[in-house]
């Protein structure tokens, strides 16, 4: 199969048909109950309860093992959800979408007008961790929680609680001995006189892109995890592609890309991305 390619379709059936092996996966899945991403209604994100997401999301991770070399590792970027139920109304959604008009979820949607046993009105799911605990009991080594911390969040008008301004980067490997390059990603010390192991706070602003409606994976949270994780001439997987960022980081690092989207109306975005 070429490099530098994108195959549009449900990550699901898709992620078989590659045929060479990556160095490692960097990807960001959709977020639990955050966003349409099109007419499918089995998309992942919509399920009906946050197991049924993390469930889907082990099988996705289970066939990217499949696709990565023997020492490869996966850095997944994974945000939480909180808990609404609303009488009559079902589970609170926030309406987000790739379009302009589409802003509601598909209508066969079972997530409309559940109530889940376990969870109380504004509970913390705590998603990230269950599926990093999931994808460990799948026989993933949960080697790093990072924490991706933003200075210029998202306002919140919740006055019970501070402003959510973080999200995990988790760092996964396939086996207990992997590749991971320390030297590379390594940051100036304060004095700029030499060189310090990054810590695992990183401190990296959200980027609006201008064609698309939502702010995108950052570049510069994926360079380093691209730098640590592979060589150049490596190549690099995301199930995940969404507005192409993975395929942008990649290419400027001197890495390939490959990797799938759900969504069509992406392939206008990432090539221009891409090629300008």
């Amino acid at each position: 199969m070429t490099r530098d390619l994108v195959l549009f379709g449900d990550c699901r059936k898709r992620l078989s048909e590659f045929d060479d092996l990556a160095r490692m996966c960097v990807t960001s899945p959709p977020y639990y109950g955050l966003r349409n991403y099109g007419d499918e209604d089995d998309q992942i994100g919509i399920e009906q309860t946050p197991e049924d997401y993390v469930n889907e999301l082990v099988k996705v991770f289970r066939e990217v093992k499949n696709n990565l070399t023997e020492d490869g590792t996966l850095w997944l970027n994974i945000g939480d959800s909180y808990y609404n139920y609303r009488p009559g109304k079902g589970q609170g959604l926030v309406k987000q979408s790739v379009s302009k008009t589409n802003q509601d979820l598909p209508t066969k949607c079972n997530r409309r007008g559940n109530k889940l046993k376990g969870y109380k009105e504004k509970d913390l799911i705590g998603i990230p961790w269950l599926l990093a605990f999931a994808l460990r009991k799948d026989g993933w080594y949960l080697r790093q929680d990072i924490i991706w911390s933003k200075p210029n969040p998202m306002p919140e008008s919740v006055r019970d609680r501070c402003t959510k301004s973080h999200e995990y980067i988790f760092l996964f490997s396939k086996n207990q001995n992997y590749y991971f390059d320390v030297d590379a990603i390594k940051e100036p010390t304060v004095d700029c006189k030499g060189l310090k192991r990054k810590k695992s706070v990183w401190t990296v602003k959200t980027k609006p892109y201008k064609d698309a409606h939502f702010a995108v994976f950052p570049e510069e949270l994926i360079k380093p995890c691209i730098l640590a994780g592979s060589e150049e001439g490596d190549l690099i997987l995301d199930p995940f592609m969404g507005s192409g960022t993975t395929a942008v980081a990649a290419k400027s690092l001197n890495r390939d890309y490959i990797g799938c989207e759900l969504n069509q109306d992406y392939n206008q975005l990432i090539t221009k991305r891409l090629y300008g």
